[in-house]
């Protein structure tokens, strides 16, 4: 175990400093890009303009055959495209894969001082992380860059969702995690071929009364490891993100998964397809009514000390600290989206 005072030391001679604080960015919705697709990958300077972080990936949904293609079209992207505010991320292969160690030696090596974040997928424990962390170290001196890659773990194998907590406190890279509902569907032996979102067979009914038909009420099968996974980020001051979700046309269902993250304090969700910006945009951004209340809380309570009675409810501290969230997310939003800040008078 590391003690306190060597937690923030960088792990090779020359690496960069570790973060003491995440960066303060917006990051409603990571969108995947296919680097090995020119086609696709020729939409990226427009794309950067419309979402909060691009991501390269590397991994699933990648042929076997085009790795290096996928590999060498996110160096290129890299390099061609100005992202601005708009954060540079990819998704590695697995750690287990013939794969992974090219991904982060010829990127780092690259487009390095460009790279915000590396995704890693199918963590099972710190160890995984520990792994990456002295290699990004051992590369950045190499290369002379300035300023630190971060990590963001997928949680998506049901040793990862066993050891969340030491995942989460693994390393002051550490940028964030997202659930990874269809892997750790296969891992948990769950019976669904569906990724994310409830299952009409997941379910309670009412009571019996009489011959009367019983209602039925589907239930989402990741609240569970959403809350928890929350909660890993929270106490590890790190963020929490849903993941995706794999049914294009369904853009109803596709919202309320991601407003039920939202709510439980997910930062964002990934975006597979064009489809799920505004849907990722609309949801975790907050809505212009809760930010105006919010607004009248920090009024009446600047220090946040006391308690006062808003429209016939009592607000306190709790509600206080409740309401900074929502206008320091609202201030972040409306940075990058004036029609927004329009809308919450920022």
């Amino acid at each position: 175990m590391k003690l306190p005072r060597q937690f923030f030391a960088p792990l090779a001679i020359g690496a960069p400093a570790p973060l003491r604080e995440l960066p303060v960015r917006l990051e409603r919705m990571i969108h995947f890009v296919p680097p090995h697709l020119d086609k696709l990958r020729a939409k990226v300077p427009e794309l950067a303009r419309q979402v909060d972080v691009v991501l390269g990936n590397l991994e699933d949904a990648i042929p076997v055959e085009a790795k290096q293609a996928a590999r060498a079209g996110f160096i290129a992207m890299a390099k061609a495209v100005d992202y601005g505010a708009t954060g540079l991320w990819t998704r590695i292969n697995a750690l287990n894969s013939p794969w992974a160690l090219d991904d982060v030696t010829e990127i780092v090596g690259a487009v390095g001082d460009r790279l915000d974040v590396i995704m890693l997928p199918k963590v099972d424990g710190p160890w995984d992380i520990h792994y990456l962390d002295q290699l990004l170290a051992q590369l950045e001196a190499r290369h002379k860059i300035k300023k630190p890659i971060l990590i963001h773990a997928i949680l998506e194998t049901a040793q990862g969702v066993n050891n969340v907590e030491a995942i989460a406190s693994a390393s002051p890279r550490m940028h964030g995690m997202s659930l990874g509902p269809a892997d750790l569907a296969a891992s948990r032996a769950m019976k669904t071929t569906r990724v994310g979102g409830g299952h009409p067979e997941y379910k309670v009914i009412a009571d019996a009364q009489g011959e009367a038909p019983r209602a039925a009420y589907q239930q989402d099968l990741w609240h569970y490891t959403i809350a928890k996974m929350v909660d890993a980020c929270a106490a590890a001051g790190i963020k929490p993100f849903y993941g995706p979700f794999g049914d294009f046309s369904d853009a109803a269902a596709c919202e309320a998964q991601f407003r039920n993250a939202f709510l439980m304090g997910c930062l964002g969700a990934w975006s597979l397809h064009p489809s799920q910006i505004a849907i990722a945009k609309t949801v975790f951004s907050p809505d212009p009514a809760e930010v105006a209340f919010a607004k009248k809380i920090v009024a009446a309570m600047p220090d946040g000390a006391g308690a006062v009675m808003i429209d016939g409810k009592m607000q306190d501290d709790a509600t206080w600290k409740q309401a900074k969230v929502l206008l320091d997310l609202a201030r972040l939003v409306a940075a990058k989206d004036p029609e927004m800040g329009a809308r919450y008078a920022l």
